[in-house]
């Protein structure tokens, strides 16, 4: 198993720089970092500009650049300053990285096991009218846009805090400033709830669809026809031999859709007023700011890679075949 982690850990490196490579060059050919310097009334003397492009490196080649970028951030970690604020970009990440991890793997978490029950009981009451209400309800949060089930969701509190006078749900930032000990506690779980749940839901419609399918594979197979001619319980059988096997699809499903909710955590987080990534990323492109733009680009490379070597390892752990071969 160590083994078999390892070489995925290797193969991740390449796949890494190659994904840093990529996005700097889009970065660099997609926006202006001088832009809103240029755009002032009246505009700075050509002096102050080729000092700027000296500073940021901008008088070089991309190749250059983009060496000088991957060094400064691989041997030292540091990301840069702010084009426009000047503050350090690590600084930045360090507090809205948090704030959208603790977000994005909450509504994993909630996703994935709402997933997993609805999709093994859709697959063993098929054509039920439980599987046709799942189905339904699934294909429901499949069809609503993150940003206008968030906005509804966001409402829909308001009027529910207005008329029964409590204001536990929270519609606005990650917390309330000067809340400590287990007041501080609840507060976080009333601002986190809705976002959470806005995440949760659209990844979940999807997910669901995928375990079902799994599952009636897994159900049909001739291995889990023959545990039950041994004489297993039914239950054994689906939950040792079935659900296990029917999991892999589900896993890489997850990790290919990481990408997908880090996106939707964007216009969340936008929603509801969140200082995480995602404002992070629309405060870099509404001022070109290419070092924030690259920072989140990169983080963002980082988390997918290694939700997938997860999900490789998590493979192996679900098939023992894998980690042999």
């Amino acid at each position: 198993m160590f083994a078999f982690a390892v070489r995925r850990l290797l193969v991740s490196i390449p796949v890494f720089l190659l994904s840093t490579f990529f996005v700097f060059i889009l970065v660099a050919y997609g926006a202006d970092p001088l832009g809103q310097l240029r755009a002032k009334n009246p505009p700075p003397s050509q002096a102050v500009l080729n000092a700027m492009a000296n500073t940021l490196y901008l008088n070089r080649g991309l190749v250059p650049r983009y060496w000088h970028w991957l060094t400064q951030l691989i041997l030292h970690g540091n990301w840069g300053p702010s084009i426009n604020s000047g503050t350090d970009i690590g600084q930045l990440l360090g507090s809205s990285l948090t704030l959208t991890m603790r977000l994005v793997i909450l509504a994993m978490i909630v996703a994935v096991f709402f997933a997993i029950l609805a999709g093994v009981v859709s697959a063993v009451r098929q054509y039920s009218k439980v599987d046709y209400t799942i189905t339904l309800i699934g294909f429901l949060f499949l069809s609503l846009p993150v940003f206008w089930f968030a906005i509804l969701l966001k409402q829909l509190a308001i009027n529910f805090n207005n008329s029964t006078g409590t204001y536990f749900l929270q519609t606005y930032g990650a917390n309330t400033p000067g809340e400590t000990g287990w007041s501080a506690f609840s507060d976080a779980i009333g601002h986190i709830i809705l976002p959470t749940i806005v995440l949760a839901m659209t990844s979940y419609a999807s997910w669901s669809r995928f375990q079902r399918a799994s599952m009636l594979d897994v159900l049909g197979s001739d291995y889990m026809r023959l545990a039950r001619a041994k004489g297993l319980s039914r239950r054994r059988v689906m939950i040792r031999h079935g659900l296990r096997t029917a999991l892999i699809p589900l896993t890489t499903q997850v990790a290919l859709d990481v990408a997908a909710i880090l996106g939707g955590a964007v216009l969340t987080e936008n929603v509801f007023g969140w200082q995480g990534m995602g404002t992070m990323l629309i405060s870099g492109i509404e001022a070109q700011d290419t070092n924030v733009i690259l920072a989140w680009l990169v983080v963002s490379a980082i988390i997918v890679i290694l939700f997938n070597l997860i999900a490789d390892l998590l493979y192996a752990v679900l098939d023992p075949r894998i980690r042999l071969g």
